[in-house]
């Protein structure tokens, strides 16, 4: 059996060699004629896997170690005997973390009073529930909008609650409002939708027509989802735009990202955690595929996280303590000046990352309580 690996997948290197023969290319570099003899490939978004690469190949099984699939055309692999299977929820938290961080630092230099707000959450999966339970938790007001979950509650199907997804279980349809009423109401309005065909271009001149003048603006999910055009003309209207996730990724917009408060290269899931997760559920899923007991459950041990000092901190302005605390975690401004210095470098700034650590989900429980404190 031949394999073939996205070279940038980390920790990964070595898994597989001893139950297969292994390759190793830059994911965006891999052509139909590298499959002749593979049997599986482990890739990230730059592989895009359609008719014109698989065809003819004998490949039967993908893995993306990511949380997407618009770069993977299912229904042809559905058609063709080819199991797909990615990563989905593997970053959840880090992207969380990235939204959190983003928002309390841009208040912080705007001096934005956000807390207690109403925030819109457009898509409430992985990433979108958690952040909607964190952000409830903190003392605001969520709303959420997700069509195919509302319709899920609506006949009496709860979502799919299994490995590593947030718990749904106590939402029910009231809980949900259409996207319109959801951005007219909202002070914030992040977005984290999936690309496909129902979300592409989905976020359009009326949805900003309606949105509130003031209102902060964040999209952590696929830059395909918005017009950019249309976000464009409604800066101006926005209290602050936050951007980690651009159309025609890695050729971006250079207008908008002027007029971004906060941009980033695509790498608010580029978490440590996030990144051993992808590789995990990837070999994991490579190893039920192939009958491989050791590589089904294949682990790895996370690092013991370092404290953040500014949980001690006597803070009394809830703001202000938030934000000190996120950016100790997660200096997101050091990406926002690399990428500015140098658009050209989005795809070297993504493959360079250092991954950062995540603040753990325990601590989330802690910072809620000593917010009701301050």
């Amino acid at each position: 059996m031949k394999v073939l690996i996205d070279i940038d997948i980390p920790f990964i290197a070595g898994v597989i060699e001893p139950y297969a023969e292994v390759g190793y290319m830059k994911g965006n570099e891999i052509k139909k004629s590298d499959l002749s003899d593979v049997n599986a490939l482990i890739i990230r978004t730059r592989t895009v896997c359609n008719r014109a690469l698989l065809d003819g190949t004998p490949v039967k099984f993908i893995a993306s170690a990511t949380i997407g699939s618009d770069h993977v055309d299912l229904e042809y692999c559905r058609d063709n005997g080819i199991f797909f299977t990615n990563a989905a929820g593997c970053n959840a938290w880090g992207v969380v973390q990235h939204v959190m961080t983003a928002l309390f630092t841009v208040s912080h230099l705007k001096n934005l009073q956000i807390m207690g707000s109403k925030v819109g959450i457009i898509g409430v999966g992985n990433v979108g529930e958690r952040l909607a339970g964190t952000m409830e938790h903190f003392g605001f007001k969520v709303l959420r909008c997700d069509p195919p979950v509302k319709q899920m509650l609506e006949a009496g199907i709860k979502p799919d609650d299994t490995r590593n997804q947030p718990d749904r279980s106590r939402l029910t349809p009231g809980d949900f409002q259409s996207m319109q009423e959801v951005i007219r109401e909202s002070d914030i309005v992040t977005l984290h939708l999936p690309l496909d065909n129902s979300t592409r271009g989905i976020v359009n001149q009326d949805c900003f027509d309606i949105m509130k003048p003031g209102s902060i603006f964040i999209n952590a999910s696929r830059g395909e989802v918005i017009n950019e055009k249309a976000l464009l003309g409604a800066s101006g209207k926005l209290g602050a735009l936050i951007l980690d996730v651009w159309a025609g990724e890695p050729y971006i917009n250079t207008r908008l990202l002027d007029v971004a408060d906060i941009a980033t290269p695509h790498i608010a899931g580029y978490s440590l955690e996030g990144k051993i997760n992808a590789t995990i559920f990837s070999v994991n899923s490579f190893g039920q595929f192939f009958e491989i007991n050791e590589l089904a459950g294949f682990k790895i041990d996370y690092p013991v996280p370092e404290e953040l000092s500014s949980m001690d901190d006597s803070i009394e302005d809830t703001r202000e303590w938030l934000f000190r605390l996120f950016y100790e975690s997660y200096p997101v401004f050091d990406m926002d000046m690399k990428l500015r210095r140098d658009p050209g470098q989005f795809e070297q700034l993504r493959a360079n990352y250092e991954y950062r650590r995540e603040i753990p989900e325990s601590l989330y429980h802690e910072i809620s309580r000593k917010i009701k404190q301050l």
